[in-house]
């Protein structure tokens, strides 16, 4: 669906667009990826009910699964933002002025990407840029098990934690609801308005 919303867009056929959503358990290989950072065979992995993807986005090794939103915007950057470090630093202000809607001080940890509350990852991005059109994106942990990056080296990152918006709360939440918030943050961030939603089950 992402490939052909690409091309459509790069075809001016539509508009901008992003879509939200969650992801069965699984994780993802950047183009960047180093293989150590993968901690268990493939195999052993699938055993565990994990699938494993190569995908087409810049960064290394990550994990999607429920209780994340996985953010893929689909915008054409030309002609006024063709700056791929802004583009990145405009993906980590909308999950940080997200975590602020919940009262999450959320910031920025200088030479790595991504959205952080003290040394904790809550927020990942892997971006493809392909002729200012933009694809994959951000990935946001809302009530995330957090248990499955301990199978890996997330973003082969060492050293650094990950949490997720439930854990520094301590309350449950629903995802519809942040889902919101990342959508309004990001119109706001992106000088973008929100012309219509759409929602379906089981996609």
């Amino acid at each position: 669906m992402q490939e052909g919303l690409v091309s459509e867009r790069r075809a001016g056929r539509i508009p901008d667009q992003l879509l939200l959503l969650e992801h069965d358990p699984v994780f993802t290989l950047g183009r960047n990826a180093r293989p150590d950072n993968v901690l268990l065979p493939a195999d052993a992995l699938r055993e565990r009910g994990f699938e494993v993807f190569e995908s087409g986005r810049g960064g290394d090794v990550t994990y999607h699964g429920p209780g994340q939103v996985v953010g893929y915007p689909i915008l054409d950057l030309s002609p006024d933002r063709c700056d791929v470090h802004r583009y990145v630093r405009d993906l980590e202000e909308v999950m940080i002025r997200a975590c602020a809607d919940y009262g999450i001080e959320a910031g920025r940890v200088a030479g790595l990407t991504g959205t952080w509350v003290g040394p904790d990852k809550i927020g990942a991005i892997g971006v493809r840029i392909a002729r200012w059109v933009t694809s994959h994106g951000f990935a946001f942990n809302v009530s995330t098990d957090l248990s499955a990056f301990d199978l890996i080296v997330p973003c082969g990152i060492r050293g650094r934690g990950v949490t997720s918006l439930e854990r520094l709360l301590g309350r449950p939440l629903l995802l519809d609801e942040v889902m919101d918030r990342l959508a309004s943050r990001f119109a706001e961030v992106l000088e973008r308005e929100v012309a219509s939603e759409e929602r379906r089950e089981g996609d």
